[in-house]
């Protein structure tokens, strides 16, 4: 009767101490990581002005020294779920967000196979739409192409991503509408989107987005927009990248029925003359004559007038470290009509610092 008590309570002994080596407590995986982006902007066609010109949304304040967007993030890990957090501030902000303007992102993600190829995020998230994103860091040229700046930088509501191999990428999205945190009108039908990648190398990348959504404009004037923006990221060598792109849309008018369009092609091209200096150029043209995206005041109050224009700048950045650069930009944009206060022609001095940790 002991030896088998004795035999019992060794067993149950024996089940614990297994029991209790193979279990592993999995805690979530937090990294923190921010970015404050500071310049002076000056319009030498402004008047007086506090604000530069109304198509802009990034460094928009004329003669001043002021703070573009700082932003601190938090990355969040457990097992097949993850989190971003990000807290923001800053003139983009005051421009992009109005008053909705805390978060930059704030989206729960959930991978739906073990090897992670497919997931759900539901929350708000970077556009899938572009080259260019809110932090210059990763862009080519200081200030933002007129193609980036008149599409979304977020997004709110649900995406579903699946890497197909390790070369295409795909992913489709319904969500608030274009660049909206809050729907219009809680009537109006949700927005689409998708978005295709082909990596043909990791210096080589294509990438077709689209969005059809029901997006009225302050006027009520137009409804339904299609849009496509497509671009084609190489990096040739250790000296040269460049970036086409071709972003084309389409909105119905309530009058007639028929279609407004507008479109804009850009081409950036970046020099890296070493490790601590770079040059980068960009051409673009914007036209949009119904003013569906763009909607420049004439010298008349109130009289909208079309926008049509061809822009042009050149950068010089010095890296002093991997997280730190220095940009100072010169651009040149030439309008069909007189848009620049009384002028064609918009010339400014954009000189940034940044840093990212």
């Amino acid at each position: 009767m002991i030896l088998r008590l004795l035999s019992g309570f060794l067993l149950l002994f024996a089940v614990q101490t297994f029991s209790q080596d193979t279990i592993k407590v999995v805690k979530p995986t937090i990294d923190i990581s921010g970015y404050i982006d500071t310049y002076y902007t000056y319009e030498f066609s402004d008047k007086g002005n506090l604000k530069n010109q109304n198509f802009l949304y990034n460094y928009t304040r004329h003669n001043e020294f002021a703070v573009n967007l700082a932003l601190i993030k938090a990355s969040i890990n457990y097992e097949n779920v993850y989190a971003k957090i990000a807290l923001q501030a800053g003139s983009y902000v005051q421009e992009n967000y109005g008053n909705l303007n805390l978060f930059s992102e704030a989206y729960l993600g959930v991978y739906l196979d073990k090897n992670k190829k497919n997931s759900i995020e539901v929350g708000i998230m970077p556009s899938y739409i572009g080259f260019e994103s809110a932090t210059s860091h990763s862009n080519l040229t200081a200030t933002r192409s007129i193609l980036a700046e008149n599409s979304p930088y977020y997004m709110s509501g649900v995406k579903f991503n699946y890497q197909i191999n390790d070369k295409l990428f795909f992913s489709t999205n319904i969500s608030n509408g274009w660049q909206r945190i809050e729907k219009v009108s809680k009537k109006s039908l949700p927005s689409f989107g998708t978005q295709i990648q082909y990596k043909k190398s990791e210096n080589d990348l294509i990438n077709w987005s689209t969005f059809i959504g029901d997006e009225p404009n302050k006027d009520f004037i137009f409804r339904t927009r299609y849009f496509s923006n497509f671009y084609w990221d190489k990096k040739w060598n250790s000296k040269w990248r460049t970036i086409v792109g071709f972003d084309i849309g389409a909105q119905k008018r309530l009058d007639d029925s028929k279609y407004a369009v507008w479109s804009s092609p850009v081409f950036i091209a970046k020099y890296s003359l070493n490790s601590k200096w770079e040059m980068a150029y960009r051409s673009e043209y914007f036209k949009d004559k119904e003013n569906v995206i763009v909607d420049p005041i004439g010298i008349v109050p109130q009289i909208y007038i079309p926008f049509e224009t061809l822009g042009n700048s050149l950068n010089l950045d010095f890296l002093p470290n991997s997280k730190m650069k220095i940009r100072m930009e010169g651009k040149w944009y030439h309008a069909s009509e007189f848009i620049f206060e009384d002028k064609k022609d918009n010339f400014s001095l954009t000189t940034t610092m940044s840093f990212e940790f």
